[in-house]
């Protein structure tokens, strides 16, 4: 498989890093995403859709927190993803992290996995 690193970004409390994988790429970020580190998940996501990533999965096995504002940064990336024609999948949520998804409903409208490699399954 190509596993080739797009590139990465951090702050103190949050690291992105962006990885191809086949024709999906992978965004992987790691720490606190709240509001003062919602922009350096936006970027990336943004930059993937621009790219033309019929896929992207966000591995949020590494995510420690998320607020609402990071809530909004992927349902924001998921739309525009679609509008492309392409989707956004998540993956190894940690339970406070599904927990935010649960009581906002946001799960139900993603393509929720338990893996990364169940999200990169066809």
């Amino acid at each position: 498989m190509d596993r080739g690193t797009v590139g990465s970004a951090q702050s103190g409390r949050l690291l992105v890093k962006v990885r191809e994988e086949g024709s999906s790429a992978v965004v992987t970020p790691a720490g606190e995403l709240d509001h003062h580190t919602a922009e350096l998940l936006r970027e990336p996501l943004e930059g993937c859709v621009e790219r033309g990533f019929a896929r992207m999965v966000v591995d949020c096995s590494q995510l420690e927190f998320c607020d609402s504002t990071g809530l909004n940064v992927l349902l924001g990336a998921r739309l525009k993803a679609e509008a492309a024609g392409g989707e956004v999948r998540l993956a190894g949520m940690q339970p406070v992290v599904a927990r935010v998804f649960e009581i906002t409903g946001a799960d139900a409208v993603f393509s929720v996995h338990d893996t990364l490699e169940a999200a990169l399954a066809d």
